[in-house]
């Protein structure tokens, strides 16, 4: 199964997105960003489930919480950013 990752430039920033989730009823882990996925101190990040991560970046989007990059990771471990 696929799961998502978005990143956040701070941990600050990735436990508001967090909070904001969660109160939604959308289940992430916050965690350190793997090295593939690292880019200008984007050192936090929420995995999500696929079936939940478009509707994570539109409240985000919604809440203005920003965040970096989308990737999907597959089972294999392969990564890819996603356009949002």
């Amino acid at each position: 199964m696929r799961s998502y990752f978005v990143t956040f430039r701070s941990i600050t920033y990735a436990q508001r997105g967090q909070s904001l989730l969660k109160s939604h009823g959308v289940e992430t882990v916050l965690q350190r960003t793997p090295k593939p996925m690292q880019e200008r101190g984007c050192g936090y990040g929420l995995r999500l489930k696929q079936e939940q991560a478009w509707m994570a970046v539109q409240l985000l989007q919604e809440n203005r919480i920003s965040f970096g990059k989308v990737y999907v990771q597959r089972p294999g471990g392969e990564t890819e950013e996603v356009k949002v």
